[in-house]
Parts: structure tokens; sequence; C-alpha cells
């Protein structure tokens, strides 16, 4: 019985040793690295559509001859309407070029071009020479900008999602034209029943002026390979003067080398 029990042990010492040797040969395998998407250093080269919508609300005195009586007494009404833009929105595109001298830096430059219209009007009233003209115009033009930019992006690890944000500043062009009236008394009773302000009215039309500008915005991208994302964002451009600020949404393909 001794016997048999001493060669139990010596037989359950063997098979621990064997297992003991089985666990000491097996290697940790490491799990496989994520996948880049965003590279530290980078060109990125983007190609959006826009749509632009402007921050002052549009509603422009639909009445010629409210214009022309109001600027006879001094306070003329000309409604409400951005003064850059001249519309509500407008539809365009753009093109950006950005360099990352780090992960989450980046500088760059930017140009865009939206197919702005803009509504106004040419008034002559000439009461004694019997002459009344009262036309409202519209006509469209592109409005374009280039600008200079700073982009902070964060690529979420094992994602290929990076959220970004911007800033940049640099000159506009194209719009801010406008339409003001001039009048000028007669020295003449006026007539006892008459629709039109007894008053010379003329329009003076002013052409495009270039303005400072700044934008600010953010959005996120998208990278379907290493070298190709889309892109999503929406930012706000602050044109110099007052009622010219407009928002923009953008939507495009980028192109990372």
């Amino acid at each position: 019985m001794k016997k048999l029990i001493l060669t139990l042990i010596i037989l359950s010492a063997f098979h621990g040793l064997a297992y003991s040797g089985d666990y000491s040969d097996k290697k940790t395998v490491a799990p496989a690295p994520c996948p880049q998407w965003y590279g530290d250093y980078e060109w990125n080269v983007g190609l959006w559509g826009a749509y632009a919508m402007t921050g002052t609300s549009f509603a422009p005195n639909p009445s010629l001859i409210d214009i022309i009586q109001s600027s006879s007494e001094g306070h003329a009404v000309y409604g409400s309407f951005d003064k850059y833009v001249g519309d509500d929105h407008a539809w365009g595109g753009g093109i950006d070029v950005k360099y990352f001298f780090a992960r989450y830096f980046g500088i760059g430059i930017q140009a865009f071009g939206l197919n702005a219209k803009r509504s106004g009007f040419d008034i002559t009233s000439e009461p004694l020479n019997e002459i009344l003209v009262l036309e409202k115009t519209t006509d469209k033009r592109v409005v374009g900008s280039v600008l200079g930019t700073f982009t902070l992006r964060y690529p979420i690890p094992c994602s290929r999602f990076s959220p970004y944000a911007w800033a940049g500043g640099g000159a506009i062009f194209g719009g801010g034209e406008s339409d003001t009236i001039i009048t000028t008394p007669i020295d003449a009773p006026p007539p006892e029943e008459s629709d039109v302000p007894f008053v010379n009215a003329r329009t003076i039309h002013s052409g495009t002026r270039t303005e400072l500008m700044g934008q600010f915005g953010g959005g996120i991208e998208y990278r379907f390979t290493r070298n190709i994302g889309w892109t999503n964002d929406f930012n706000w451009n602050v044109v110099s003067g007052s009622h010219n600020d407009f928002g923009m949404i953008r939507t495009g393909i980028n192109f990372a080398f």
C-alpha cells in the first residue's frame, strides 16, 4: 500500500512538471496596432461645395414710392438686407490647401466663390418734366474671398474620425454695391392730387468694394482611406462694416499626402 501511494505521488509530480513546461513555452502575443488614418506630417487639399446664409434678415422695402417719400423726409427707408452679399443666401464652392506640421496643427490658404444675387432699384423722378422711372433691378455676380488659416484637429485614436476647428483672415471682394436715392425739393406748388412725392429724385449707384474678413468654424472629417476623407463643417464670416456677416455650411472631399 505504501509503495502504491509513493508511486502515485511521483507520477503526480512528473505530471505537474510536464504542464509547467508547456506553459513556460507559450509566448504572449501583442495586439495588432491600430491603423493610422492621419499622418503626423501631411499636406491636405480640400474641394468643397458651400451654402451661405446672411446674418441680416432679408426684408427690403417693396415700395419704391415709399423710398422716395422717406428720402425726401430725411430718413430713407430701404428695409433690412445684407449690405455685402446682398441676398439672404448664396451657393458656391472653394478649395483649401493645408500643411500639418504636427499631428494636431496645420496652416493653410483658402479661396472660395459664391454665386450671389443682389436686388436693387433705379429711380428717376422729375415731376415738372413729367419723368418718372421706377425700376427694380436684379443682378448676379461672384463674391469671392482669399484668406490664410490656422487649423487645430484631433484624430480620434483607432478611429477614422477627426474633429477640427480653425480661424483665419483675409479679404473678400465682388460685393458691397449699393443704391442710394438723392432728393431735391421743387420750387413750385405741388399738384392737388399726386401719388408720387413732389420732389426731384435720382439714384446713385456704387460699385463693388473689397473688405477685410475674418473667419472661424469647426467640423469633422471621416477618412475612407489614408489619403481620401469626407469633410463637413460650418463657419461664420465677419466682414468689415455693419450688416455684412454671413455663415457658411460646407461639405467636400479632402485629399491627404
